[in-house]
């Protein structure tokens, strides 16, 4: 999977991957990984987690998901999909596909094309 996208295939990148992929499609923000890291006895610092995960993403491996200008997930489904945000827990949920459409989206302008359409619905508890 990382020589296919174009990344060396480093002995922390590859413990990383494993993490990251062997609970099929999830969310995850790199402090959540680095626990993960650590509880697997994978010695990775966070800034390391935090570059794997940007080089993931820029080789198509993984989608960003900004929720909050300062919270970051990292999704395993790199389709083309929506997400819900959940507030009192902090935990990012796939929208099912056809479950939400997008309509009225601007023309871009001259010189520029749009490269995707990111939509975060944010929910919380009834009290």
């Amino acid at each position: 999977m990382l020589r296919g996208s174009g990344l060396r295939p480093t002995r922390q990148r590859m413990a990383l991957a494993g993490i990251l992929y062997a609970k099929g499609n999830r969310h995850i923000s790199a402090e959540g990984l680095h626990e993960e890291a650590m509880s697997a006895k994978v010695p990775v610092s966070l800034a390391t987690v935090y570059n794997t995960l940007h080089q993931f993403t820029e080789a198509g491996l993984l989608r960003e998901v900004a929720v909050d200008g300062s919270k970051t997930y990292f999704d395993t489904n790199v389709t083309d999909h929506h997400h819900f945000f959940v507030e009192d827990d902090n935990q990012v949920i796939d929208i099912p596909e056809g479950g939400m459409g997008v309509g009225d989206i601007p023309e871009p302008p001259p010189g520029y094309e749009i490269t995707r359409v990111d939509v975060v619905v944010r929910l919380r508890r009834v009290r």
